[in-house]
């Protein structure tokens, strides 16, 4: 089943059950009134929202037209959210372009953060940004929503806690990041607010295209209406996303409606290279500071800019038949004024 949370001016929205199409939608508040209500009583809830969307799917319950720009994050705030490095190409070129050795421990221990989960973006808002001087980056990530997760859980059980799938745009602040990297206190300000599909899935919906915790599918990443990325979700990865789950949950207990993320997706090229932009006939890169690695590993320096007050992004997966999946997350760069709460 696919579910959403629209957006009417609360905190939390309220929950609904989405078409299989994301053509119309049908409330859920009779059955709980947010996605994390849903999530704390999931083995009751679950199997009636499953009825819900099935009626919906069937026509037995008609719903109302699916707006994707009224929707808010699924969960638009949480207890927890974490992001990992599933594709550890990605972290070998940035190290690779610093000239830094990668450390052999990478391929086997998980990196991770925590990041800001008390104000996610909604699919459709503005990124605000204070200084393009930051460098604003996209990254477009897969994400889970687990239930509650024991501390010490193994791959095999952190898999079954997970409950639903999600894309992301991790927004970074590139130029902010080294500064507060050389404190040796980890990423704060250089991590802004994060922003979900309008839709959030459950495994079985994927059908073949989840296999061992991972998303077989091409992530599509636009900017500025060009071709940016179509790296495919399920090559090159390193980590399944359940070997994340079981890694943020090494010391500690996971509870229902944390978010783990599986970092930005990076495939290199068939020849074993760096990967080749879109308009080569690679799969190109799904953040910038992948391509500006890449042109300084080939020519000695970047050329492509961050993101601009003006650009925009867009991020979204298909299924065969060429439907969207969990929508599209579309966001366009806008100049903050101190002060003003933008969402």
């Amino acid at each position: 089943m696919k579910l959403a949370t629209l957006n009417d001016g609360s905190r939390d929205g309220k929950l609904i059950v989405v078409s299989r199409d994301l053509s119309h939608y049908a409330a859920a508040a009779a059955i709980a009134p947010t996605l994390q209500a849903a999530l704390d009583a999931w083995d009751i809830v679950a199997p009636r929202l499953q009825t819900l969307s099935d009626a919906l799917n069937s026509g037995e319950v008609g719903g109302e037209p699916f707006d994707q720009s009224a929707a808010h994050s699924p969960l638009p705030r949480a207890y927890q959210w974490a992001d990992g490095s599933a594709y550890v190409n990605h972290v070998a070129l940035v190290r690779q372009a610093r000239g830094a050795e990668m450390p052999e421990s990478f391929w086997t221990d998980p990196l991770m953060y925590q990041g800001g989960s008390d104000d996610f973006l909604p699919p459709r808002a503005p990124i605000p940004l204070v200084d393009e001087a930051w460098g604003l980056d996209m990254e477009a990530e897969v994400a889970v929503v687990t239930g509650d997760v024991a501390m010490g859980v193994s791959e095999a059980d952190a898999a079954a806690s997970i409950r639903l799938v999600m894309l992301v745009n991790d927004v970074s602040l590139r130029n902010l990041i080294p500064g507060e990297l050389a404190k040796g206190f980890g990423f704060f300000q250089s991590k802004p607010s994060t922003a979900f599909s309008p839709v959030a899935v459950t495994p079985d919906e994927l059908g073949d295209a989840w296999r061992d915790s991972t998303l077989h599918r091409v992530m599509e990443v636009d900017l500025n209406g060009e071709a940016l990325g179509r790296a495919d979700a399920g090559t090159d990865s390193t980590f399944s996303l359940a070997r994340l789950v079981s890694h943020a949950a090494k010391s500690r207990n996971l509870r229902a409606g944390a978010i783990i993320g599986s970092g930005t997706i990076s495939n290199r090229d068939a020849d074993g290279g760096p990967g080749r932009p879109v308009a080569d006939g690679g799969r190109g890169y799904s953040c910038l500071a992948e391509i500006r690695m890449v042109e300084t590993i080939r020519d000695g320096k970047p050329a492509t800019p961050f993101m601009r007050v003006g650009d925009s992004v867009r991020i979204e997966m298909h299924d065969d038949d060429g439907a969207s999946i969990f929508g599209r997350i579309e966001q366009s760069v806008e100049q903050h004024i101190q002060g003003r709460h933008n969402v």
